[in-house]
């Protein structure tokens, strides 16, 4: 085997290691998630960079993602599809509470 070829074969066992890897972070439960997403909103509401309306909206769509991981688990637990789902719900509401917190969701 050439060095070119021991390379190509080092980085491909490379590339199928590391998504492994990364995908390997433990879970987090969705209490553990919703409490810090809950304080991050309390937080940006005592600071005043959250209106009530927009920290009401934003516990009500985090209250909606537990009650989808409830109806995910009565099914016998969840899935690996279901718990990407979550985190990418989990994700874009962690998203929405940054955006908003730096005025992105006020009306102007």
């Amino acid at each position: 085997m050439t060095r070119f070829q021991t390379l190509l074969a080092g980085l491909g066992m490379a590339a199928m290691t590391i998504p492994a890897v990364a995908s390997a972070a433990p879970w987090q439960s969705v209490n553990a998630r919703q409490a810090r997403l809950d304080q991050r909103i309390d937080n940006g509401l005592r600071n005043g960079a959250l209106s009530r309306r927009e920290a009401a909206r934003l516990r009500a769509d985090s209250r909606q993602l537990v009650r989808l991981e409830e109806r995910y688990r009565r099914s016998g637990g969840l899935s690996g599809w279901e718990r990407q789902d979550l985190n990418r719900r989990f994700d874009a509401l962690s998203t929405r509470i940054r955006y908003d917190k730096r005025g992105g969701g006020r009306y102007r």
